[in-house]
């Protein structure tokens, strides 16, 4: 198992920003891809940012720019920041992980947080 777990999500302001964490234990980490998600009500859920096990890094398009996901291996952390932070990103957060697939389909990934928050008024 590799349990993950988020935290730093709250609510902010329009152009604000918020630094999401999840701390992952387990076995053989740094070689797992790892992913941010988000689900909005009554909306898919969708891939924000995504880290392979080499540091590669891939963002959808509308948070290019203005996100910046990274990994530390020693700590077994995922970080996404978030800057710039719109109305329309408000949603639930989910980190994933993966020992075999990276790509935007969230339905194969094996390992997910439990989710947090991130709420942006205008």
């Amino acid at each position: 198992q590799v349990p993950l777990v988020e935290s730093g999500g709250g609510s902010v302001q329009d152009g604000g920003s918020l630094r999401l964490s999840c701390a992952a234990s387990g076995y053989t980490y740094s070689d797992y891809c790892m992913g941010w998600f988000r689900q909005a009500p009554g909306k898919e859920r969708e891939g924000v940012a995504l880290i392979d096990s080499a540091g590669h890094t891939i963002y959808t398009n509308s948070v290019k720019g203005r996100f910046t996901i990274s990994k530390d291996n020693a700590k077994k952390t995922l970080d996404l920041q978030m800057n710039s932070l719109k109305p329309g990103d408000t949603a639930m957060y989910y980190c994933a992980a993966d020992p075999h697939y990276c790509g935007w389909g969230w339905n194969y990934y094996d390992y997910w947080g439990q989710g947090t928050q991130v709420t942006v008024s205008s």
